[in-house]
């Protein structure tokens, strides 16, 4: 007779049971961008990221968003302390710094609170930092609505390059992915929403083009063993 607390014994020859792989858990931290201001749900990148992952057989669970029109690297920190998280993830992304950009802050503070942000992304993912996919900050600088506002194009495509220059260092630093979508939103400034601003879901859709392969062989990566200390 088998008890509840009993573990039925395979016979000899007999195949072992499949156990179901748990689906991937996705983290996304940023703002507008990552939460897709102006656009549908599932029309942000991070969705769209994982639809494009499961067609091409990597399963992924919805993204779990933390981000807000208008956050900077500091309020996206006090929205990350009051998520309710469930770690560690599979895998991480982060966007932040176009409102750091737009509000005047200096470089010298985005660094830092950036680098704190991707130390705390890094924990979230298990201390893997292999696991962590940085996107860049895409230049708001062509369009419609900065020439409406009569803003200095080229003045903010030289804040934003400082912005992803110390994002792209910091990322390098850590041992995590960096992908680069601000060329392709100066390519296609025509590729906004209806606010003239934010991008549309075409644009997305190149974005996703530019992110889904590093974020692919992120999730094949080994998971690294802690470091001894």
């Amino acid at each position: 007779m088998l008890l509840p607390t009993d573990t039925p014994r395979r016979q000899p020859g007999e195949p072992s049971t499949p156990t179901a792989s748990p689906t991937p858990h996705y983290l996304a931290l940023g703002d507008s961008y990552t939460i897709g201001e102006a656009v549908a749900a599932h029309e942000r990148w991070p969705a769209q990221l994982v639809r494009r992952l499961r067609r091409a057989g990597s399963a992924l669970a919805e993204p779990h968003i933390v981000a807000a029109t208008g956050w900077t690297t500091d309020e996206l920190a006090h929205g990350i302390d009051a998520a309710a998280l469930d770690p560690p993830y599979d895998l991480v992304t982060l966007q932040i710094g176009v409102n750091n950009q737009y509000r005047g802050r200096p470089a010298g503070d985005y660094r830092r609170q950036f680098a704190n942000l991707l130390a705390r992304a890094v924990a979230l993912a298990g201390h893997h930092a292999t696991r962590v996919v940085i996107v860049s900050i895409p230049d708001w600088g062509v369009t419609r609505f900065a020439r409406e506002l009569g803003r200095d194009a080229a003045r903010i495509a030289h804040d934003l390059d400082v912005c992803n220059a110390i994002a792209r260092d910091e990322t390098a630093r850590a041992g995590a992915r960096f992908v680069d979508v601000t060329a392709v939103s100066r390519k296609h400034p025509e590729l906004v929403a209806a606010d003239g601003l934010h991008p549309s879901a075409a644009q997305y859709a190149l974005w996703v083009d530019a992110i889904a392969p590093t974020v692919h062989a992120a999730l094949r990566s080994p998971r690294q063993q802690p470091a001894v200390r």
